[in-house]
């Protein structure tokens, strides 16, 4: 294929596999000039942590494969970044980006890994990430690990927040370093990457994909989920992922609710018959770039036929939430997950870990790790009734926000800008949220977290326990009806 560089910009992953199909690419030359693309663009970006030394040589075997015995499905040959925290068993390390686990590579794959290898995916490189999931520093940049570095955003490198935690599985898939990516997400940290970079993320309900082999945060919220520069790119990737997996408990609750192919959900004339519910409770905090984005996309929504009912208050609106359960949670999961390592790392252990950084302190406390501390101070055994208290409002106010006033007015989905208070709302109830792009901000505010709140911006779906079928069909139909996204202008390639 000729120009195959710039061809590959923005292409997706349908047409990748048609052109294999047809012969005229294979997954070696996709592989290599992903590779060459990342040698040029992502020094300034600093959005993948390493690259796959065997990808290439997988690439072949699938292509040989693709010859004898035919294509295993849409995802055969196609090139997939993973965030750090999610165990391979090949030569990547998995480090959650600390030094500490720097050189840890896992003796064998996560769940998410190991189905993406059956679907024929090639697992191209890790990407970097906000270090341990952004559960380290309350003043730690998003974005930001010893490990790697800061991940910029590739819209303005170093003046747009690039969002957080799976920082560089979206920046990869924005820059086209990859065809697509995953994140994970306790809270917000595939929602708003995907919606600062200017691509589709999923975050799937709770139990529809399995968290085994990933560093963890909490088991009440913790989630991976795909992130593509389209729709049915994420779509595609999503059906490759779920399953149910005997070593996590929570994927039970998927029986008959998960599918291995969400394509044909991919119906954009669902929305002329959609009920959406306008929460404007969360939105008075908007500057005036963001509202006026939200307002566009509503009045898009309204023109295709949908019913919006504005507004819509939930009973969860004024409740006071807080981190107890991820900060409970945190510490058992992670002295789970450190207490296999092998004899050969220097970390077992969070307090380990806390010691470590003291000791290399030049390289892996820029911005300290007093949330580190203020975990390590709880018991580890989830008795705290404080810890009790809070993962029952979690459960039990956040889901009944959303269900009654979903069932109240009938709706689909509710609607937000971005990661602003639904994709929270969404994290701790277990349920599903999808971001699509949206527009620009050309203005902006300096927000709490100290950046400005100006560049791409995405819109949120929101929807009861295993309602990706519906919300992939609204955000289907709002990508073809918008088609938001450009591509960012890069420096030379």
């Amino acid at each position: 294929m000729k120009l195959l560089s710039t061809w590959i910009i923005e292409v997706d992953i349908t047409s990748m596999q048609a052109a294999m199909t047809a012969g005229e690419l294979t997954a070696e030359e996709l592989v290599n000039v992903y590779l060459e693309r990342i040698r040029k663009v992502d020094s300034e970006l600093r959005s993948i942590l390493e690259v796959n030394p065997d990808a290439i040589a997988i690439a072949r075997e699938l292509d040989k494969e693709r010859q004898e015995r035919g294509c295993r499905g849409m995802l055969h040959g196609i090139p997939i970044v993973l965030k750090d925290n999610i165990d391979t068993h090949d030569r990547l390390h998995t480090s959650a980006g600390s030094i500490a686990l720097a050189e840890w590579i896992a003796p064998e794959d996560s769940y998410v890994a190991a189905r993406l290898r059956e679907a024929g995916a090639i697992i191209l490189g890790k990407a970097n990430m906000t270090e341990w999931a952004n559960f380290m520093s309350s003043t730690m940049w998003a974005g930001y690990s010893s490990r790697g570095g800061l991940t910029l955003n590739p819209y303005g490198p170093g003046e747009l927040f690039v969002g957080g935690s799976s920082s560089g599985s979206a920046v990869a898939v924005a820059a086209n370093l990859t065809a697509a990516a995953i994140g994970t997400e306790t809270s917000g940290s595939i929602i708003s990457p995907s919606s600062q970079n200017s691509i589709v993320g999923i975050k799937p309900t709770l139990g529809l994909v399995s968290r085994s082999g990933i560093i963890p945060i909490t088991v009440s919220q913790d989630t991976a989920g795909p992130m593509g520069r389209t729709v049915r790119d994420a779509a595609i990737v999503l059906g490759a992922i779920t399953g149910i997996d005997e070593t996590d408990t929570c994927t039970q609750t998927s029986k008959s609710r998960s599918y291995r192919d969400y394509t044909p959900f991919l119906d954009e004339s669902f929305i002329g018959q959609a009920r959406i519910g306008i929460p404007r409770f969360y939105y008075q905090d908007l500057d005036e770039a963001r509202l006026a984005i939200m307002e566009s996309a509503i009045e898009v929504l309204r023109s295709k036929g949908a019913t919006i009912i504005d507004p819509v208050e939930l009973s969860c609106q004024h409740v006071k939430w807080d981190s107890n359960v991820l900060r409970y949670e945190f510490k058992k999961a992670l002295n789970d997950y450190l207490a296999r390592l092998d004899n050969t790392m220097p970390v077992h252990s969070l307090k380990e870990v806390i010691a470590y950084n003291e000791a290399h302190a030049d390289i892996a406390l820029k911005y300290g790790q007093n949330v580190l501390l203020w975990v390590e101070e709880t018991s580890g055994t989830l008795t705290e009734p404080e810890y009790l208290a809070s993962l029952t409002r979690n459960q039990e106010e956040a889901s009944h926000g959303i269900e009654d006033i979903l069932n109240k007015h009938q709706l689909d989905a509710l609607f937000f800008l971005g990661n602003e208070h639904g994709a929270e709302l969404a994290a701790r109830a277990g349920y599903p949220s999808i971001t699509i792009p949206a527009g620009y901000a050309e203005s902006g505010i300096i927000a709490p977290g100290g950046y400005t709140t100006k560049g791409p911006q995405g819109v949120t779906f929101v929807g009861r326990a295993y309602a990706e079928p519906t919300l992939l069909k609204l955000a289907y139909g709002y990508e073809q009806a918008t088609k938001h996204r450009v591509a960012p202008q890069l420096g030379p390639q």
